[in-house]
């Protein structure tokens, strides 16, 4: 291991999505030498535990999810501090009153701990922490990091393609394509080409919280303007690091470089060979309970398995799931199938029955073919090689693990960054197809079938020739002269430049 490279303090966003790749990254900075504090709120370490122990048959100690890392020798430490609520708060059925706290009161408690622990750490004569890697979508990461003369690192888990587009919302303000208007009208939306590292995008591959009030999916307003604000806050960091790989988005980077010191450092979900020591496999970094399938997968043949995944935040309907279970039905193929139904995936309204989310018949229908489960551990289903096809929403970590075990995608955007993944997925990479035709929005179980007979027949090389070239690019991101290995030694040379050039202006 190399000599201490600093202290980091680490900041999630509370979002599955942002947890994970946050979690991978501390133990690749860890084992480059860093030292490494990881907070977390104690209600997401409850969630994470119980979700580790569930059906367990008795009780048993879980372990802090660094405690591998740590007997392997890297100096990695867990922190706990409170989100301001009781572990028996429901947030979610109090959404707006939980994220107008975190979003007002967190920073705080992230203050006092930043406080504490530099104390602690010059007291004991320990390595006081050096820079803070806070998520991008939180406000406050350059404010609190220079209050304790400690260097600013934003990490943005997302695409570049979707940072670069926030991080010029000025360019979009500018051409009046922010906020957009008109843009779920079936069209094909307008070309802009004027952002830096971009060649061109169609307004309607935005992200979809740029269509402000006209968002189909209607993201609260408490987080719609810190997401907007998070942009140019973010400016005021001294790194960017970026979930993302040199060679899959060298133009878009290079443009961000040219602002701030940028670094493409994924997939930080996984690692090279041989791997960097990895998280405790004794326990999860999941929210929810996961189910093991790999009996049924074992039953399945090569190939013949479709996954389907809306992934762990974004909400839907009915209707979607419905034409979905139809589509199935419908297949010729008749293919196998594992669909991930979320407890929280349709926003159930008084007409809802929270147990009938699918049609009568359907499990009579598609028998042992199927496999309808709450959640799973994706990357290890998505690896298995009875996995011939992924139906995405298009979610960062899909994509990537999708792209990583080598799965083709069949990709339906709900939200957010989603659409403009897809874009990236489908029209740049040319690794997946629309689930929709055209630029429509709707969804029908004839189009279902017909796509999921598409992709998972014998057909479809060129597809398939592609997502091998991009996995093999994934996985040499990470050997020892790999973009993103030798990114993130480059990142860490460039932040003890400037460490000793402060010592020595002192």
């Amino acid at each position: 291991m190399a000599a201490n490279r600093g202290h980091a303090v680490m900041v999630s966003f509370l979002f599955q999505g942002h947890i994970t790749p946050f979690i991978h990254l501390a133990i690749k900075l860890a084992s480059k030498g860093c030292t490494v504090t990881f907070v977390q709120t104690e209600f997401l370490h409850h969630r994470i535990s119980t979700a580790s122990a569930a059906g367990d048959d008795e009780e048993r100690e879980i372990p802090e999810i660094f405690l591998g890392a740590r007997e392997s020798g890297l100096d990695i430490r867990y922190a706990t501090i409170s989100d301001g609520f009781p572990l028996e708060f429901d947030r979610e059925a109090n959404f707006e009153e939980f994220w107008g706290s975190i979003l007002r009161d967190f920073p705080g408690r992230v203050d006092e701990f930043l406080g504490r622990i530099t104390a602690a750490e010059n007291c004991d004569g320990g390595v006081p922490p050096s820079f803070l890697v806070a998520d991008t979508t939180y406000l406050w990461g350059s404010e609190i990091a220079h209050k304790y003369n400690m260097f600013s690192v934003s990490f943005w888990t997302e695409a570049a393609l979707a940072f670069s587009i926030g991080y010029h919302l000025d360019l979009l303000k500018l051409n009046a394509h922010f906020p957009l208007v008109n843009n779920d009208d079936g069209g094909d939306g307008v070309v802009i080409s004027y952002v830096p590292g971009i060649e061109s995008i169609s307004t309607r591959d935005l992200m979809s919280y740029l269509e402000g009030d006209n968002d189909p999916f209607n993201i609260p307003t408490v987080l719609y303007q810190n997401i907007i604000d998070a942009y140019e806050q973010v400016k005021k960091a001294d790194f960017i690091l970026c979930n993302t790989v040199q060679e899959l988005e060298p133009h878009t980077l290079s443009a961000l470089n040219q602002e701030q010191p940028t670094y493409a450092v994924g997939p930080s979900n996984f690692s090279g060979t041989p791997p960097i020591i990895t998280v405790s496999n004794t326990t999860t970094t999941s929210l929810w309970p996961e189910v093991d399938c790999q009996k049924w997968l074992d039953s399945k043949p090569h190939g013949s398995v479709l996954y389907i995944s809306f992934g762990s935040t974004i909400e839907t309907n009915t209707q979607l799931i419905y034409e979905i279970a139809h589509g199935l039905m419908l297949s010729q193929q008749q293919v196998n199938f594992i669909w991930i139904l979320r407890r929280n995936l349709v926003r159930i309204t008084s007409d809802d029955d929270d147990d009938d989310l699918l049609p009568p018949g359907f499990e009579d229908c598609v028998g042992d073919r199927g496999l309808v489960i709450p959640w799973c551990n994706q990357s290890l289903v998505l690896s298995d090689p009875s996995i011939g096809c992924f139906l995405t929403h298009c979610g960062w970590n899909s994509v990537l693990e999708s792209i990583w075990h080598g799965v083709p995608m069949i990709c339906f955007p709900l939200s957010v960054d989603q659409p403009t993944n897809r874009k990236l997925v489908v029209d740049d990479w040319k690794i997946g197809i629309n689930l929709c035709d055209g630029q429509t929005k709707q969804i029908s179980r004839q189009q279902v079938a017909q796509k999921i007979d598409r992709l998972m027949s014998s057909g479809m090389t060129s597809l398939r020739r592609e997502i091998k070239k991009v996995e093999t690019i994934l996985h040499r991101a990470w050997a020892a002269d790999g973009s993103s290995n030798v990114n993130l030694d480059r990142f860490l040379q460039d932040l003890m430049a400037k460490t000793n050039s402060k010592s020595s202006a002192n």
